[in-house]
């Protein structure tokens, strides 16, 4: 018998390929793949054609001003702020290397909480979906 977090990670490991068959990223648009562990964010700009990671962030790599700043809006609060930020943070770097459309791939994970504060984030930062 399967325990609950093992069927949990099989579902979500189900969708994922649900999700990657119809979802890929190029050069002019490339994925914006989210992963949520239960303390940290983490998200990749991806072009799949070459298979290189163009841009990535983090919310280890986010200062607690940016957090701050983002708090406020929404109610956002702990973790979901995180995302927030790590999103604006994506989209910063991703502005930089001249990328402004992207593909959003949110790996499986429902499109709420966080995944969907970082997507906010990310399309405040000027991405477009």
């Amino acid at each position: 018998m399967i325990d609950r977090h093992k069927k949990k990670v099989l579902g979500r490991e189900s969708r994922h390929r649900r999700i990657r068959a119809k979802v890929s990223g190029t050069a002019e648009r490339p994925r914006l793949c989210v992963f949520r562990s239960a303390t940290h964010i983490y998200a990749q700009v991806i072009d799949d054609v070459t298979g290189r990671t163009l841009v990535s962030g983090d919310d280890r790599q986010i200062d607690a001003k940016k957090v701050s700043e983002g708090k406020g809006e929404g109610g956002r609060g702990g973790k979901t702020a995180m995302a927030y930020a790590v999103g604006m943070e994506i989209a910063e770097k991703a502005k930089k290397s001249g990328i402004s459309q992207v593909v959003f791939d949110r790996n499986g994970f429902a499109y709420s909480g966080r995944v969907a504060a970082l997507g906010q984030g990310a399309r405040d930062g000027g991405l477009v979906f």
